[in-house]
């Protein structure tokens, strides 16, 4: 056999975690261990590279990487380096997981640059905004500290990754979706599929997208981080699924 036709090893799969990284956000603390567990555990072994959300305003910042995770811990230094990752995501069909502040900006940037909602806004990044055109509002009870259940819609991509229609998940969030707007993003393709008791949206995803899913609830703290939440995991699939492509 020649070097020409020498089978090649597999690529580990490349995956950019986009967040302002700080010991004092609980989940960046945690991703590490996610990892680590990820590859021990299921062997799915992630190259992670944390991109600040200032860097990731430059062009193709996370072009190339076969999954990118937008990390809570908001407010962002950069709002427009945390959309121009997820749009980059969105647009090349890269697998991409949003969590709590990820989870709201989807939202933004789906609404700015899908719906032609330009003034779109978030009230923490920009608390002098017109209220009708808030996007992302403060909640009416705080889900700092908070767990509850969250009902899926089967059949949906969380769901599949899930494996159930029912789970109980973990907050640390003030600001949520502001329920005006939803239709119109709905009606441009972004599918609502998760929402607590009281049918609080706490889910979005993409089905035209080969893995895009986002959440208000912070998956990453789940447990004590050595069995990695469902949705991680399939997040990492993805990743391997792409990397292999």
């Amino acid at each position: 056999m020649t070097t020409d036709t020498l089978p090649h090893a597999p690529r580990t799969p490349r995956i950019a975690l986009v967040g302002d990284r700080s010991p004092h956000v609980r989940s960046h603390v945690r991703v590490p261990v996610l990892l680590d567990a990820l590859a021990e555990r299921d062997g799915l072994a992630l190259d992670a590279y944390w991109i600040p959300t200032g860097d990731a305003e430059a062009p193709g910042a996370v072009k190339g990487f076969d999954a990118v995770w937008v990390l809570p811990g908001s407010p962002y230094a950069s709002e427009a380096g945390a959309l121009a990752a997820i749009r980059t995501a969105r647009e090349d069909g890269i697998p991409f997981l949003g969590t709590c502040a990820g989870f709201q900006h989807v939202l933004l940037e789906f609404a700015r640059d899908v719906c032609g909602l330009e003034r779109a806004a978030h009230a923490e990044n920009d608390p002098a905004a017109d209220p009708d055109d808030l996007l992302v509002a403060p909640l009416a009870c705080s889900l700092v500290g908070h767990e509850g259940p969250v009902r899926v819609t089967p059949g949906s991509l969380a769901e599949r990754a899930l494996g159930a229609e029912r789970t109980t998940e973990r907050y640390h969030c003030e600001y949520g979706p502001d329920t005006r707007h939803l239709d119109t993003l709905t009606a441009h393709g972004l599918r609502f599929t998760g929402t607590d008791g009281e049918g609080a949206v706490r889910i979005a995803e993409l089905p035209s997208h080969p893995f895009f899913l986002a959440t208000l609830f912070q998956p990453e703290l789940a447990g004590d981080g050595t069995r990695p939440h469902p949705l991680v995991r399939a997040l990492a699939v993805a990743a391997a699924t792409h990397a292999a492509g």
